[in-house]
Parts: structure tokens; sequence; C-alpha cells
């Protein structure tokens, strides 16, 4: 009997993995059409980043390991894009701090693993100080791209490959949100228009974009991770944290009915994200 439990966590949990894995990949793919969060924080938070940085910067290595792994974040991702955008609209348009507190809720419930998974290989008082760093840097970068780029960015192949490559950042660099800098240079709706009406002129040079810089970009994530890993987590932990204040909901009522809700959402979401980190720590695949 003990003999099947450990055959099980070897193999990732079966089952229960595999949906663990889709359910991470919504919450993933909701990054990159939430404003102001981030896909490759949430990556981070819910222990996926290592290993897509991983993945990415050796293709050719257990390949098809790798894409078996990334299947369900996969279509997990594509779900929380396609079937929760409407949702979420809904939602952020009626109800912005109840639910924009639910997912701070699940950042906060994820945060204590992801701290974990930072000292796993040692922490020092110099480890904090980058952090405290990265934080302080990471929250006047991201407020900073509201006002740089606030207007209008004319909309042509190189703009939008410049926007592929921005939402490829915002998976390479957690607490970088690319929909948020779409928005900032006037980019935002027309992306979300065209990806509705199929238009290729647009989704073309995003996905070359967003591929280049994945690829250019990733070996180096992985090469700093190799030689610095508890420093360059220490930077993300920062960053994750400056990201999550920033869409603190702070122009509202905290009085008012709606503004109450924010309590009960905000921990169901750190139940959510504790839930899920245990889950995570139970089925965590070995790697190779």
């Amino acid at each position: 009997m003990m003999e099947k439990r450990r055959d099980h966590r070897k193999t990732g949990g079966g089952a229960a993995d595999w949906l663990l894995r889709l359910v991470k990949g919504v919450f993933v793919g909701t990054g990159f059409i939430l404003p102001g969060v981030s896909g490759g924080a949430l990556a981070a938070i819910f222990g996926l980043y290592e290993r897509i940085i991983s993945f990415l910067a050796h293709i050719t290595r257990d390949f098809k390991k790798n894409v078996l792994f990334f299947i369900p974040v996969a279509i997990g991702m594509l779900g929380g894009i396609v079937l929760l955008s409407y949702p979420l609209e809904y939602f952020l348009d009626r109800y912005l701090a109840p639910t924009m507190w639910f997912f701070i809720g699940a950042i906060i419930g994820t945060f204590p693993a992801l701290w974990k998974e930072g000292g796993k290989k040692g922490r020092s008082p110099r480890h904090l100080v980058i952090m405290a760093v990265a934080f302080v840097a990471g929250f006047f970068l991201l407020r900073f791209g509201e006002s740089a780029f606030a207007g209008n960015v004319p909309q042509n192949f190189g703009t939008w490959l410049l926007g592929g490559a921005i939402i490829a950042l915002g998976i390479l660099i957690p607490g970088l949100s690319p929909s948020n800098f779409l928005l900032y240079m006037g980019m935002y709706g027309a992306m979300v228009t065209a990806f509705k009406t199929l238009d290729v002129s647009v989704i073309l040079p995003l996905i070359l974009g967003l591929l280049i810089c994945l690829l250019a970009l990733s070996k180096l994530m992985d090469a700093l991770f190799a030689k610095a890993y508890a420093g360059v987590f220490h930077v993300i932990l920062g960053v994750v944290a400056a990201s999550t204040v920033i869409i603190v909901p702070l122009d509202f009522n905290y009085l008012s009915l709606e503004g109450l809700a924010c309590i009960p959402t905000c921990i169901a979401g750190i139940a959510l994200g504790l839930w899920m980190s245990r889950l995570e720590d139970r089925y965590k695949p070995a790697r190779a």
C-alpha cells in the first residue's frame, strides 16, 4: 500500500495532478487578459514558472515529458483566456473591487509556498535586501508605466511585434502585466478585437514577437537560475509582492455593501490559494 502511494506521488498524482495543472493554467491564463495581473507572477505562484523557463531554454531536453506535463496547463490557459474573458469582463465591470480582492487573496494564499520555494537553496540577509529592492523597483516601474505610455501608439506590424514581445515578457518576468502596458499604449482594445475577428495582420506579428522574445530570453533566465537561484527567486518574490500591491483597488468606498463583500471574496481567494499550495506540495512531480 505504501509502495503504491509512493508511485502515485512519483508519477505526479495521476488524474488529481492533471486536474491541478489544468486549474493552474486557468489562473495563469487570466493573467494575460486581466489588467494589473501578471501571468508570469501567477506561474511562479503556482510552481510553474521555473519549469516553463527550463523547458523553453532546453526545448529538446525531456521534450515528450515536458509536453505531456504542459498539456493540461495549456488547455487551462486557453480556457482561462477564452471561457473566462466574458465572465471576468462582467464581474470587473460590475464588481471590480471584490473580484480583484479574490485574485489578491489567491496570491496571498500561495505566497507562503512561493517563499518556501525561494529559500530551498538557502536564504541570507542579502537575499532579503534583494527582495526589498526588487519590491521598491518593481512598484515604481509599474507606476511609471502608467504615465510613460499614456496615449495611443501607432498600430502597425512593428508595434504589434513589440506587443507580442511585451506579452512574452509577462511570462518571463513575474510581476509584469502585459495587459497593463498594452492598455497604456492604446493597443489592448484593438488586440481583443483582433482575436475576436481573427485578424491575422495583428495576430501574426503578435505571435512572432512572442516567440522571438521567449526563445531569445528564456536561456538567459535559465542561466540566471542556475547561477544565482536564491537571488533571482527573491527578485521574483519582491516583484510579485509589488505587482500585488499595485492591483489593490484604492479609489473605492469600502464601507459600501460591495466594499464589505471584498472581505469574503478575499478570504475565499486565500482559501483557494492555500488549498492549491497544499495540493501542489502533495502531488508535486519529481523532476528529472
